[in-house]
C-alpha cells in the first residue's frame, strides 16, 4: 500500500526545482497534491497526471495571508482535508552572494517576508483543518547552511535559521493537536535554477561531503516522504539534514 494514500498535501513553491521533485514524490506515494507557487504549476500538475495520481494547481504568494487562504481552501474544497504541508517556497537561486555589509536592507526584509515569514502564513492556514481532525504533517524547509555558517547569503541564512527556530516551537504549541511539526535541510541542491548558475556548478560544497558529488532534487524526496508518513508520527520539533554529510547535525 502507497504510504500517503488517501492524504493530501500541499507543497509550495512547486512550480520548479526541488518543489517539483516533492509534489512528485509524495504523489507517487498515494498523496492528492496541491502544487502551489507564484510561477505556472501546470507542468507540476501534468507530471502527476501522467504518473497516474491527482493533483491541481493553484497560484498563491505565501507572503499574502489572504491568497494562502484562499489557496488552503481551495484544497480543501477540491479534496476534502488538508493532512500535509510542506513549506518549500523561498528564495535562495535568484540571490546575489556578498558580504553581509553589502546586503541592502530592503533586500533582507524581501528574504525574510518570503523564507520566514511565508512559512509562518503557511502553517497558520493549514492548521485549523488539521485540528479538526487531529492530525498533520508539517515539515518547514530549512537549510544546511545554518550549521555551517555559510557565507556571502547572510540574509538567506538567517531566515532558514529561525525556520528551525520556528519549528521548534510550533512543534510544542502544536503537541497537543497531534500535529508534527519538522524541518528539512537539504545542503546545496542542483535544481534546475541552481545548476544554470555557473558559481553553483562549480561551487566548492561537494568537497566536504563524504559523498563527493553535487546534490540532486531526488536526493530529498525520500525524507520529505517520511517526513510525511506515519512512519514519522511520533518525531516532531526535529530538523533532519540531507547533505551528503557535509554539516553533521
Amino acid at each position: 500500500m502507497p504510504r500517503l494514500e488517501d492524504r493530501v498535501a500541499i507543497v509550495t513553491g512547486a512550480g520548479r526545482g526541488i518543489g517539483v521533485a516533492y509534489a512528485k514524490a509524495l504523489a507517487a506515494e498515494g498523496a492528492k497534491v496541491c502544487a502551489t507557487d507564484i510561477r505556472d504549476t501546470s507542468r507540476t500538475v501534468d507530471i502527476i497526471h501522467q504518473q497516474g495520481g491527482e493533483a491541481i494547481g493553484i497560484e498563491a504568494d505565501v507572503t499574502d495571508a489572504a491568497a494562502v487562504a484562499r489557496m488552503v481552501a481551495e484544497t480543501v474544497a477540491k479534496f476534502g482535508k488538508v493532512d500535509i504541508l510542506v513549506n518549500n517556497a523561498a528564495l535562495f537561486a535568484d540571490l546575489t552572494r556578498g558580504h553581509f555589509m553589502d546586503i541592502a536592507s530592503e533586500d533582507w526584509d524581501r528574504v525574510m517576508s518570503i523564507n520566514t515569514r511565508g512559512v509562518f502564513e503557511c502553517v497558520r492556514a493549514v492548521v485549523p483543518d488539521m485540528r479538526k481532525r487531529g492530525y498533520g504533517k508539517i515539515v518547514n524547509i530549512a537549510s544546511g547552511t545554518v550549521f555551517k555558517g555559510s557565507t556571502g547569503l547572510c540574509h538567506y541564512v538567517a531566515s532558514k535559521g529561525a525556520v528551525i527556530a520556528m519549528t521548534r516551537v510550533m512543534a510544542r504549541e502544536l503537541g497537543d493537536d497531534n500535529i508534527c511539526v519538522n524541518a528539512l535541510a537539504p545542503g546545496l541542491t542542483m535544481s534546475e535554477a541552481v545548476a544554470d548558475r555557473e558559481e553553483y556548478q562549480k561551487s566548492a560544497t561537494p568537497g566536504t561531503r563524504c559523498f563527493k558529488r553535487h546534490e540532486q532534487p531526488e536526493d530529498l524526496t525520500g525524507a520529505v516522504v517520511f517526513l510525511s508518513s506515519a512512519e514519522s508520527d511520533f518525531m516532531t520539533g526535529q530538523t533532519m539534514v540531507v547533505d551528503g554529510g557535509s554539516a553533521m547535525h
